[in-house]
């Protein structure tokens, strides 16, 4: 059976959303509403202290719901804010929505991290480990095996030899990364932890101080390899901040070392598709991301590594 095209919300269809999910007074002129992208979205800011979501179809309801199951749970164990949902309900037959609190400040692409900001990612790290394997399970969450970084090398340095010849890209630096090195990298069994999945510039709260002050976008979490948090730290906001916080954290040479090799190949590969003509990412942010990734760390080469260094 086709399901029936999704309907596009307007700022008259989101405010009277608004003031049935609060029960207010349908007579009433309802808050201010802008889509948080321009030229339409599924997102809205509602007022200034409040953000609705829509559910853009059934696949994108089911994430919904658990995700809003996962942040109660998830909440306890970080030092840092989770938004709450304030109410949700369905805005069209089968498509959830959900208007959670808006945790003020910017994001990682207005604001650099600070170093008491590492502090607050390292305390990310630590609250996602701590959080009950077998609770997030119950919850739906998805186990995710760990990624072949030999794969993933693999691609990459093909990826890079498109990039040289556009001359965006130094493909020698991938050579830093040998087979040898990438099999040392491996995940280590029994490591899996709640990952969020999705540790994007846009999905990290940063203030004008530089401490990261909440964490968005919880949708993505799957349960699995912790230094896919650590890449996706060093695409959004460099590779020094995100190898200092897990550091700070606890996390050891190989974790580190894997997740930022995870993010080195993965912009190489995301750019180098995107120059080819797939997907929808704006290069300029890609080229951003690659740059982050790219960045130098102290820990550069990887060396023999004991066996005490897979925490």
């Amino acid at each position: 059976m086709t399901q029936a095209p999704t309907p596009t919300p307007t700022a008259d269809t989101v405010r009277r959303l608004v003031r049935t999910l609060l029960k207010e007074d349908p007579r009433g002129g309802g808050p201010d509403v802008r889509p948080v992208t321009e030229g339409g979205s599924t997102t809205w800011w509602v007022g200034a202290r409040h953000v609705l979501r829509l559910a853009a179809d059934r696949d994108a309801a089911a994430h919904q719901r658990r995700e809003l199951r996962l942040r109660d749970l998830v909440r306890p164990h970080l030092p840092l804010a989770v938004p709450a949902c304030v109410a949700h309900g369905e805005w069209s037959p089968g498509l959830t929505c959900s208007l959670d609190t808006r945790i003020p400040g910017g994001t990682a692409e207005d604001h650099d991290v600070s170093a008491a900001g590492e502090g607050d990612l390292a305390g990310l790290f630590t609250g996602l480990r701590e959080v009950p394997v077998r609770q997030a399970e119950a919850l739906g969450v998805p186990r995710a095996a760990p990624r072949s970084l030999e794969a993933l090398r693999r691609m990459a340095v093909a990826a890079a030899a498109r990039l040289a010849a556009a001359d965006e890209f130094d493909a020698a630096r991938l050579h830093q990364l040998t087979p040898l090195g990438a099999t040392q990298l491996a995940a280590q069994p029994g490591t899996a932890v709640l990952v969020h999945h999705r540790l994007a510039a846009g999905h990290l709260v940063v203030g004008g101080d530089g401490r990261v002050r909440g964490v968005l976008d919880w949708r993505g979490a799957v349960l699995g390899d912790p230094a896919e948090d650590i890449a996706g730290l060093a695409r959004a906001v460099g590779s020094p901040t995100a190898v200092r916080a897990a550091t700070l954290a606890g996390y050891a040479a190989r974790p580190c070392l894997r997740g930022l090799w995870l993010a080195r190949c993965d912009t190489v590969i995301r750019l180098a598709d995107r120059l080819a003509g797939h997907g929808t990412e704006p290069p300029p942010a890609l080229r951003t991301e690659l740059a982050h990734a790219w960045e130098a760390i102290l820990l550069e080469r990887v060396t023999e590594l004991r066996e005490g260094d897979g925490t």
